[in-house]
């Protein structure tokens, strides 16, 4: 099938038209994007202490990280305890004890992390 000359450049412009929008969305899309944050510690002198003080973030989220599975762990000690109490299987002492140790464990990683903290 034959197209006449007025046809292919209508087809052409389209595709143009379409070429265009596609290569200039992502463009416009970027245009509002928030500018990054800097570390807690500051920006620092140059690029080195920058790093530096965006590792440091990075320490310290991964001891949240730590804590929030120290203390997931203690729960779920404490849940299977707690089931183990109601089939009779282990006594209430039991679960007081796993949620003090648990409790006393929990602190102790919190303070040994916020030690840490500070020597970095």
């Amino acid at each position: 099938m034959r197209i006449s000359f007025i046809q292919f450049i209508v087809q052409i412009y389209q595709r143009a038209i379409v070429s265009v929008i596609i290569f200039l969305t992502p463009v416009m899309a970027r245009a509002d994007l928030p500018t990054m944050e800097d570390p807690s510690r500051g920006k620092g002198k140059g690029i080195v202490d920058t790093i530096k003080n965006y590792g440091y973030d990075i320490v310290i989220l991964l001891a949240l990280g730590i804590c929030a599975v120290g203390f997931l762990s203690v729960a779920n000690s404490c849940i299977a305890t707690y089931a183990e109490v109601q089939t009779g299987k282990k006594q209430w002492k039991d679960l007081g004890a796993i949620a003090g140790v648990g409790a006393v464990l929990l602190v102790v990683i919190i303070w040994l992390l916020t030690k840490a903290s500070e020597i970095l």
